[in-house]
């Protein structure tokens, strides 16, 4: 048990984003947006001016903070960064890959879901052997 991840209480728990505009404004909207003292936030606005150097290091920064303990991500800026998604390992927080407006979604190129079947292809593989 002294192996267990701590996850933030429930006051200081944030999700970040980092998405296209339309996207991000939604979840704004409903909520979950957070500017602190430093006036950091919570969230990274894709657009055709952000360098893929942008969305890694924020990626790098938001997976570093430990008031985070989701953080959404949509599907297409995952890919131009799909390295660093895919090496990325810890519990929490926890990253999930997002559909956007102009994106649909890709059950393909989800790395959460991809993990999610090798465990279980793993897990059946070791049934039969029992």
């Amino acid at each position: 048990m002294a192996n267990r991840v701590q996850i933030p209480g429930r006051n200081s728990a944030l999700i970040a984003m980092i998405a296209d505009e339309d996207t991000i404004t939604g979840f704004l909207l409903a909520g979950v947006g957070n500017v602190d003292l430093r006036r950091k936030t919570n969230y990274l606005i894709v657009d055709s001016k952000t360098t893929v150097k942008q969305i890694e290091d924020t990626f790098k920064e938001f997976t570093a903070r430990e008031d985070i303990a989701i953080v959404l991500i949509s599907q297409y800026v995952a890919n131009m960064i799909r390295l660093l998604v895919d090496s990325y390992n810890k519990p929490v927080p926890a990253i999930l890959e997002i559909p956007s407006k102009d994106h649909p979604y890709d059950p393909t190129h989800d790395s959460v879901l991809s993990r999610v079947k090798y465990l279980f292809s793993a897990e059946s593989v070791a049934s039969e052997r029992r």
